[in-house]
């Protein structure tokens, strides 16, 4: 099902739409984050090409991702298009969606365990936790990996909190970023060897005070040198390989060495 706080959609919104009625003139839908709400795409919505046969772009039962054109909240009408939605923004709604589903699974079986309903645990601690991380699922990850703590902002009571962490804890497997490369190192001369080592443990070194994250640096053979950083997100293993890469860099240079370093 998956719920939103709000009972429309606005204009310029992107939604999940299933189609329940595909006709010449275009296809009609119901949009399950709003209460299975009707909206319709017409045909020059479909779209960016002449449509010579609507249902090879839309069929009955098919998922699509629609932007909302217009909500006439007294008529009970969205107007919606399909061709107005790109590739980018699709991947990014249906992971929204998956993650959203994922979310509401977890608040089901906390409801199931306090005897209330989805639409009370949403009140009472799924929209709080909404509202402290701007997703409930991200929330959801963030108790995963740091425990009931993280939702110490959270205006719930402390039992349902401890519940969803623990049940996060349980159920949630925490994401992670791998930055795989390879490292070229020469140093002229007869410390080149130890500049290099040097260098490379003074990146170990660096990578280990990342206590969520983990670094690897060995020999593919001289002068070729695998890194391998995972992280539980994008920006700390950037932030990590940059940092990494200025120590190693400067200490190879220091020792009139050279340092280059290719993405796999």
């Amino acid at each position: 099902m998956v719920l939103k706080r709000a009972e429309w959609p606005q204009a310029d919104d992107f939604a999940i739409a299933v189609a329940t009625k595909v006709a010449n003139y275009g296809a009609y839908v119901i949009l399950p984050e709003y209460g299975d709400k009707e909206g319709f795409i017409h045909i020059s919505e479909v779209s960016s090409t002449w449509v010579r046969n609507i249902r090879n772009h839309i069929h009955e039962n098919q998922r699509v991702v629609v932007k909302i054109l217009k909500v006439d909240t007294d008529k009970m009408h969205i107007d919606c298009s399909l061709r107005r939605v790109s590739a980018e923004t699709k991947r990014t709604k249906n992971n929204e969606w998956k993650r959203a589903q994922k979310a509401e699974k977890l608040l089901e079986l906390i409801a199931k365990e306090n005897g209330m309903t989805l639409q009370e645990v949403y009140e009472k601690i799924g929209w709080p936790i909404e509202d402290e991380f701007g997703e409930i699922y991200k929330g959801l990850e963030r108790a995963a990996d740091g425990g009931v703590d993280v939702f110490e902002n959270v205006v719930a009571t402390k039992k349902l909190r401890k519940q969803v962490a623990d049940l996060a804890m349980q159920r949630i497997e925490i994401p992670s970023v791998e930055i795989d490369g390879e490292l070229t190192i020469t140093v002229p001369g007869p410390n080149g060897i130890e500049v290099i080592k040097e260098a490379l443990s003074e990146g170990l070194v660096e990578g280990k005070k990342r206590d969520k994250s983990t670094t690897e640096i060995y020999t593919l053979g001289s002068p070729r040198y695998k890194l391998r950083i995972v992280s539980p997100d994008y920006k700390e293993a950037e932030d990590l390989l940059s940092d990494i890469l200025n120590l190693v860099t400067k200490t190879v240079e220091d020792g009139s060495g050279t340092v280059s370093f290719l993405r796999k």
